[in-house]
């Protein structure tokens, strides 16, 4: 039993197709139930086996850079314990802090991947635990979700969970809606019917005769028979998308793998060239096995020099401190690496509403016939559900001019009266309200969007009262809870809501009768009707049919009564048409029927009949129009410009429909006002009829695709990936969402949207601000540019000691520096002014210039040069100053050179010296090079304050963190020479005044020689940054 494109069937072909041919609503017997789920399994979404904790750590320890340090280490150890040695705690510290260091980024690797799996499980949390189903000839029963088959009879309800997808069988309400918005990204609650839908191909939207899994029925109740369960349903596609779809690589991960990559190979060329270069100097270090280890330690100290152990940390650590950042702008940082991919997003993909827009339906205009028979038309101001807004009056010769109502001042006097009546009717005739959330100080909606807006209006609008009139200075001193109904409240005080028609498609109408207070009995009938008031009928919906069944408007302070004329009713016509079609606004007629004689018709007709009904609500009078929509928040359109300027191209990609979403999209500047949307505008539909070559050309030129379902989401995001190289952020809110903010390159879910939306993100938008989005981007831009700054830093360090090791070995000296020296400059001194360069100021034109490329290297040809030069210095300097002590300073043994490289062969016994072999093994040269290289470190961070600006116009106190680091650098370096335990394992010793002048006086030139390739860099790179500028401002 199986039916294929059920939503094209009618009704009974359905429900034969699964055995319900004689009885239709007597349900499956359990011989089918059993038989079905033999078949079709349980409706249940699959446990997916996620990466045990093992798995994660031994990942971590794959990369060629760390098995290189695992190998040294363990060599070292080895070593440490077989050889003899005097100071064994001195041999063996330098192979743990190693370890240390390696274990310690695993820790950190694991935290950054144990997410993974939450998303499929918070999926799961869509599915409901329970369904009303009939089986066994007509027993109605409740029965876990999980237990449903296809061909099951289920029954549903306003507030119920759809347990699994299914047709329409009947529907027992006037209406049936459901939200089904995080299947389908629909902004509204949709109508469902059982009718057959002629299309076989069609998006979810279309299907208006099928339910499915995880939505909600807003209101309505109605029979189904289930189609699909479990993996079949719509949310089950999605989960096989979720669970199939692989982690995409962060740009700079992929950068610094590849750097990482090339390092290791450079670094096991150095090792095999320093022991081809020193194999004839072996015997001379005690035996070929001696001196093959002993060149083996010099290995791992080029190893431990040209590797910077340090960089994960401190890209950890800036990316870390940029999430702080970014979340102060309400940019919540999921995963690290997110933080850099910012900055190189080219495609914005993001959603319409919520995002775009305000996510609250709100009324933008407001018209009804004045006294003189033409339309009296406003623009209503506000954007939110705060209950407060100006009126701005328009056309008919009245000047424009702004009025914050609840005012008595109008340009018309009849306006009042008839404001008073348009407010009236929009809440009375409402089964939505305001409240005020005391904790998150905000105004909520209760019901649904359309209403609600409504009853924004009315709050706007104010009221009479006995006491007078509720003005604005009135109703701004009520507390805010009291304020969310206060204008309600007071029409309820005189108003009792006795009965509701509720909205059906055939009417396209709603219908409220209200008594007057005063003749209301204690059971809530109208007892007299003494008080001179008659009951009304207030009536809202589509205008072309609650205008057709108006025979007069009412105009005037008083309201008064008159006949409707054709002119005027055109006039009302045209200006909705105006609405629709300019701005895409969703228009509703308010209108009225006075009179007792309503209340007995109701006790007569069938209000389940349309037909009586609409009777019923014939020879109304109309009261006013209004045009709602979702307005896009204010700050949005500068952001999309702001996106211009910096070459970041914006996709809107919605599920509602094109002309609403098109009308958005010029309202924020994503098109021109006048601009014409042929090729700049596809549904989903229209994609499904393409070939591929068109769907490349649409994603190219086009920047709005509406009415789209999952699958086309991804699909948009896989042609931007594969044909342009784009890096895409995709917005989303739903679980229809999370697919393709998986597979885009950075993900970004909505703080209010659904838990696997954002459980599948890289980043989530407290706000739901598209300005967000942008000023995220600006903060990874500059974020990356700060990276740049320590890389750069850090990378010619490390030139700086791989040249100091292979010079001292070339040329056959002592080692000027051993291997927890350098690790204690790789992670400690140098480890501390790079994480200060993350907090470097943003440069000013950081958002003017165009995306880097997605395969751009971390380091150019140019840079590359820089560091060398600025790597050799480091190098020569600090093998001169080791030099320096052994030949020229006084207090040294001022021996020669020929001594120098050849202290292997250095013999007490002769005379020819007057200093002792044992001078080779003295602390003190060793200390000079080591805090020559701290110091060219301390000055070269100063110099990475700007890449190409002098010191002298881009101070380095623009960055006081770093003026602290360096000398918590100098602080910590100054306890390894001063304190006798630190000299013991890092084999250093205090320094005499002569020897630091002589560190700084190698030390200084480094500045020198940074600020001419700095003045290179300005001379050879200005010309093409001003050409890049003014390209992206022409985009």
């Amino acid at each position: 039993m199986e039916v294929q494109e059920p939503w094209t069937k009618p009704v009974a072909e359905v429900l034969a197709a699964f055995g319900h041919a004689e009885h239709p609503l007597l349900g499956l017997t359990q011989d089918q139930v059993h038989a079905q789920r033999d078949k079709y399994g349980s409706n249940a979404l699959p446990k997916e086996k996620g990466t045990s904790l093992w798995e994660l750590i031994l990942e971590q320890f794959k990369d060629q850079l760390v098995i290189i340090l695992l190998v040294a280490a363990a060599v070292s150890f080895v070593l440490a314990l077989t050889s003899p040695s005097e100071d064994r705690l001195a041999d063996l510290f330098e192979p743990l802090v190693i370890l240390l260091i390696l274990i310690a980024n695993a820790v950190v690797g694991v935290m950054q991947e144990q997410n993974a799996e939450s998303a499929l499980e918070a999926l799961k949390s869509h599915q409901p635990d329970f369904a009303t189903v009939v089986r066994n000839h007509g027993e109605r029963a409740a029965i876990p979700a999980e237990e449903l088959v296809p061909g099951d009879i289920i029954e549903i309800a306003s507030g119920d969970k759809v347990p699994a997808d299914a047709r329409i069988v009947a529907i027992e309400s006037a209406v049936l809606l459901v939200d089904q918005s995080i299947a389908t990204g629909e902004s509204e609650a949709v109508s469902k019917r059982p009718e057959p839908v002629e299309q076989q191909q069609c998006v979810l939207q279309d299907k208006i005769n099928m339910i499915f899994g995880g939505t909600t029925v807003s209101r309505g109740k109605a029979w189904a028979v289930v189609t699909s369960t479990g993996t079949s349903t719509e949310i089950g596609k999605i989960h096989a998308v979720i669970s199939s779809e692989e982690e995409s690589v962060s740009p700079l991960k992929r950068k610094l793998d590849d750097f990482g990559e090339l390092l290791s190979k450079i670094i096991l060329v150095i090792c095999i060239l320093v022991w081809l270069v020193n194999v004839n100097n072996f015997q001379q270090h005690g035996g070929w096995v001696a001196g093959a280890i002993y060149y083996f330690k010099i290995a791992v100290a080029l190893a431990v020099a040209a590797i910077p152990e340090g960089l994960p940390a401190v890209v950890t650590t800036c990316l870390a401190l940029g999430t702080r950042r970014m979340s102060a702008r309400n940019a919540i940082v999921r995963h690290l690496p997110a933080v850099e991919s910012l900055g190189c997003t080219t495609v914005i993909c993001s959603d319409k509403t919520g995002t775009l827009t305000t996510n609250n339906m709100t009324v933008l205009k407001l018209a009804y016939v004045g006294r003189n028979g033409r339309m009296s038309t406003y623009n209503v101001h506000g954007t939110d559900l705060t209950p407060a807004g100006a009126f701005t009056s328009e056309g008919d010769g009245i000047s424009s001019s702004s009025y914050e109502l609840p005012a008595l001042s109008l340009p018309d006097a009849s306006d009042r009266g008839m404001m008073d009546l348009c407010g009236m009717v929009a809440t009375l005739c409402n089964d939505s309200s305001l409240s005020y959330n005391e904790e998150k100080a905000v105004y909520e909606k209760h019901g649904e969007g359309t209403e609600a807006a409504l009853a924004v209006l009315a709050e706007k609008i104010g009221c009479q009262t006995d006491g007078g009139m509720m003005t604005s200075a009135k109703l701004s001193s009520i507390a805010p809870k009291a304020r969310a109904t206060a204008v309600r409240d007071s029409h309820l005080s005189r108003w009792h809501k006795a009965q509701t028609l509720e909205f059906t498609r055939d009417r396209k109408s709603m219908s409220v009768l209200v008594e007057p207070v005063q003749a209301v009995s204690g059971s809530g009938r109208a007892a007299s009707k003494s008080a001179g008031k008659d009951a009304m009928l207030l009536v809202k919906g589509a205008p072309e049919t609650v205008l057709a069944r108006c025979s007069h408007t009412c105009i005037g302070d008083a309201a008064e009564v008159v006949v409707l004329q054709d002119e005027t009713r055109t006039a009302i016509m045209d200006a909705v048409v105006q609405w629709s079609s300019e701005r895409a606004l969703r228009c509703l007629a308010l209108a009225m029927r006075p009179g007792n004689a309503i209340e007995e018709q109701l006790q007569v007709i069938d209000v389940s009949d349309s037909a009586s009904v609409m009777q019923l609500e014939s020879g109304l009078t109309f009261v006013g129009v209004v045009g709602m929509l979702d307005p896009p928040r204010e700050e949005v359109k500068d952001s999309i410009m702001k996106c211009r300027d910096a070459g970041v191209r914006v996709i809107v990609i919605t599920g509602d429909n094109k002309l609403t979403a098109a009308s958005i999209c010029r309202m924020i500047g994503v098109f021109e006002k006048d601009e014409s949307l042929e090729g700049k505008v596809y549904t989903g539909a229209e994609l499904d009829q393409m070939t591929l070559a068109e769907r490349q050309t649409a994603v190219v030129e086009a920047s709005l695709f509406a009415r789209v379902e999952p699958s086309h989401k991804i699909m948009l995001v896989e042609l931007l990936q594969a044909i342009s190289g784009e890096v895409v952020a995709m917005t989303g809110d739903g679980v229809n969402d999370a697919p393709a903010l998986k597979r885009a390159d950075i993900g970004i879910a909505m703080g209010s949207g659904t838990a696997v939306a954002r459980e599948v993100s890289s980043m989530v938008l407290a706000d739901d601000n598209f300005a967000t989005i942008v000023a995220a981007i600006e903060e990874g831009r500059a974020i990356y540019a700060n990276m740049k700054q320590f890389i750069r830093y850090m990378i010619s360090s490390n030139i700086g000691e791989v040249v100091c090791i292979f010079l001292g070995a070339l040329c056959g000296m002592p080692e000027a520096l051993i291997p927890v020296q350098l690790l204690w400059v790789n992670l400690v001194t140098d480890g501390l002014p790079a994480t200060a360069l993350s907090f470097n100021p943003a440069e000013d034109d950081v958002m003017e210039q165009a995306p880097r490329g997605m395969d751009d290297p971390v380091v150019d040809a140019w840079q590359f040069f820089r560091y060398m030069v600025i790597g050799m210095y480091v190098g020569l300097a600090t093998v001169g100053g080791f030099v320096w002590w052994f030949l020229y300073y006084e207090l040294g043994p001022m021996m020669t050179w020929s001594d120098l490289v050849n202290f292997t062969k250095c013999s007490d016994t002769s005379s020819s010296h007057e200093w002792a072999c044992t001078i080779f093994h003295d602390y003190r040269p060793s200390t000079v090079a080591l805090t020559i290289l701290v110091t060219i470190e301390m000055f070269n961070a100063l110099n990475s304050v700007s890449d190409s600006h002098s010191m002298l116009t881009f101070s380095p106190l623009r960055n006081p963190l770093l003026i602290g680091a360096i000398f918590t650098s100098f602080a910590l370096h100054f306890v390894i020479l001063y304190v006798p335990f630190f000299n013991r394992i890092f084999q250093t010793a205090p320094l005499t005044f002569t020897e630091w002048c002589a560190v700084i006086w190698f030390s200084f030139p480094v500045i020198l020689i940074d600020e001419v390739l700095k003045f290179a860099s300005r001379m050879r790179g200005g010309a093409a940054r001003r050409r890049v500028v003014v390209k992206s401002k022409s985009q």
